[in-house]
C-alpha cells in the first residue's frame, strides 16, 4: 500500500508540475500583461527552487523526489521572460539568468555553502509568497494571476510531505513542504477573493 502511495504521489507531482505554470503564463500571454505578477516573488521563487533542486542533487536523493524542480525552474524562466517581455525589455532579464547560472555551481564549492542555502531556502520561498500576498494587498487586484497555478502549488507541497515522510524524511524538507503548502494555500484564497471582488462589482 505504502509503495502504491508513494508511487502515486511522486508521479501525479511530476505530471501536475508539468504544466503547474502554464496557466499562469497562459494568463500572461492572454491579457498582454504582466499586471498582478510580483518580480520580486517571481525571483525569490526562482532562487528557492533553483537551491532545492541542487540540494537534492547534492545529496543523491532519488531522483523521483524532485524531478519536478528542472520543470518548475524551467517554466519560472519562461514566465520571467514574459514579465520582462510586457515590461517592455526582456534583455532585463540576462542578469538574473546569468546569476542563476553562477549559483548552480557556487552552491556546491563546499558542504556548508549548500546546507546553508538550504536552511534558508524556506525563508527565500516564504519571502517569495508573502512579495505575492503584498503585491495582492497593495493592488488589491489579482490581474493576470492565476489561482489555478497556486492551487496546484499547494497540492504539490502536501504531496510532497507524504513522499518526504515515506523516503528521506529531511526535517528541513519537511518543514518547508509543511511553510509552502500554508503559504500556497493562502495566496490562492487572496487570488480568489479578490476576483470575486472583481467580478461582484
Amino acid at each position: 500500500m505504502e509503495t502504491r502511495l508513494l508511487w502515486f504521489c511522486n508521479w501525479s507531482v511530476l505530471g501536475v508540475c508539468a504544466t503547474l505554470k502554464l496557466p499562469q503564463i497562459f494568463a500572461v500571454l492572454g491579457a498582454r500583461s504582466a499586471r498582478g505578477i510580483s518580480l520580486p516573488s517571481l525571483l525569490l521563487e526562482l532562487a528557492g527552487f533553483l537551491v532545492f533542486l541542487r540540494y537534492q542533487c547534492y545529496y543523491e536523493y532519488p531522483l523521483l523526489t524532485y524531478l519536478e524542480y528542472p520543470i518548475l525552474v524551467a517554466q519560472d524562466l519562461i514566465l520571467l521572460l514574459c514579465v520582462f517581455h510586457f515590461k517592455g525589455d526582456v534583455k532585463q532579464a540576462a542578469p538574473y539568468i546569468v546569476l542563476c547560472v553562477s549559483a548552480w555551481f557556487i552552491l556546491t564549492l563546499q558542504k556548508w555553502i549548500i546546507d546553508l542555502a538550504m536552511n534558508l531556502c524556506t525563508f527565500i520561498s516564504a519571502a517569495s509568497k508573502f512579495a505575492q500576498l503584498q503585491y495582492l494587498w497593495k493592488s488589491r487586484d489579482s490581474g493576470a494571476v492565476s489561482a489555478a497555478t497556486w492551487s496546484l502549488a499547494s497540492y504539490t507541497c502536501a504531496a510532497r510531505i507524504m513522499t518526504t515522510l515515506m523516503t528521506t524524511s529531511d526535517l528541513t524538507i519537511l518543514i518547508r513542504f509543511v511553510i509552502m503548502l500554508a503559504l500556497n494555500t493562502w495566496v490562492a484564497a487572496t487570488i480568489l477573493h479578490y476576483q470575486t471582488d472583481v467580478k461582484s462589482e
